[in-house]
């Protein structure tokens, strides 16, 4: 593929990450979701009318913002609140994003480090646009001579989302109340079968962030990301039935699968961002090297 070409492709992909930011979003209409006046997510309009029907649980818009009423006052009544009217809109066929329903607790909070006001399912975030957390681990080698090559996984085609895709060598989602590190370790285990040892070496790079809308919703979301170089004679092997193969590609090759639909987007990132991280993406060279920085790098 010709560099021009690749640098568009790209370009495309981070669009396509951050259309939340772009003219024409849902953006503008998006309701502030608010809670004891903190401010956590955006609820699109069509979600917002849905809400109303539960008054014991959400007030009225006011101010372009939809909040939690004060009634609810701790972590657990905001909680189970929320879980029931879910529970209940479940029933709804439009809402298409609760027919995956995982029985997984992501916390919600306005910032990473703030205390979590809340916990709600996953499948239900993007209806109120509140900030996911993951982490990706960038799995690697280098051999005698110097040469990297990257681990890619390929995605059970039974997997809810992005079946069949490559991905990084392990991923996953921050569960409430779960840790950075802890998360790391047992995604390497239960997908890569990464043994602890190993997995602990991974140190952490960077974190890549960006904001996408689609038909289910809203998506700000902020991935920790790590470089974990693996033994040359390792290879990672399939685990809970998540992946359904591994490849170690040379880096050349892994930049231009970037540009194609085979990558889940969000791990195309994450890859980039590495491959930005290790100059072999330089600015003499690329000449997006900036809009390439600017889209990993959003402001939930």
């Amino acid at each position: 593929m010709a560099n021009c070409a690749w640098s568009e492709k790209i370009l495309q992909l981070l669009r396509r990450m951050n259309n939340f930011y772009l003219p024409g979003s849902c953006r503008a209409n998006c309701f502030r979701f608010e809670i004891d006046g903190a401010h956590v997510g955006w609820i699109p309009p069509r979600v917002a009318s849905m809400l109303s029907r539960y008054p014991e649980v959400f007030g009225p818009a006011h101010g372009g913002a939809v909040s939690l009423c004060k009634s609810l006052d701790s972590y657990e009544k905001r909680s189970e609140a929320v879980d029931s009217v879910l529970q209940a809109l479940r029933q709804d066929d439009s809402l298409t994003c609760l027919k995956g329903w995982r029985d997984e607790k992501y916390s919600v909070m306005p910032k990473f480090s703030d205390p979590p006001l809340m916990w709600m399912e996953r499948a239900a975030t993007s209806l109120f646009g509140v900030k996911r957390y993951g982490v990706h681990i960038n799995g690697y080698t280098v051999s005698d001579t110097g040469e990297v090559s990257m681990w890619l996984a390929r995605r059970s085609r039974t997997k809810q989302t992005y079946p069949g895709l490559l991905d990084n060598v392990a991923a996953g989602g921050l569960a409430a109340g779960v840790g950075i590190k802890h998360t790391l370790v047992k995604e390497c285990q239960e997908e890569a079968c990464i043994p602890a040892a190993i997995a602990e070496k991974a140190y952490p790079v960077a974190t890549v962030s960006y904001t996408y809308e689609d038909e289910e919703g809203v998506f700000p979301e902020s991935q920790f990301v790590f470089d974990l170089e693996l033994p040359i004679e390792f290879k990672p092997q399939v685990g809970d039935g998540e992946v359904q193969d591994f490849y170690l590609l040379p880096l050349d090759k892994v930049k231009e699968l970037l540009a194609t639909e085979d990558f889940k987007p969000n791990s195309a990132m994450v890859v980039l961002d590495f491959l930005i991280r290790h100059s072999f993406i330089e600015p003499d060279t690329e000449p997006c090297y900036q809009e390439y920085v600017v889209g990993l790098h959003q402001r939930l």
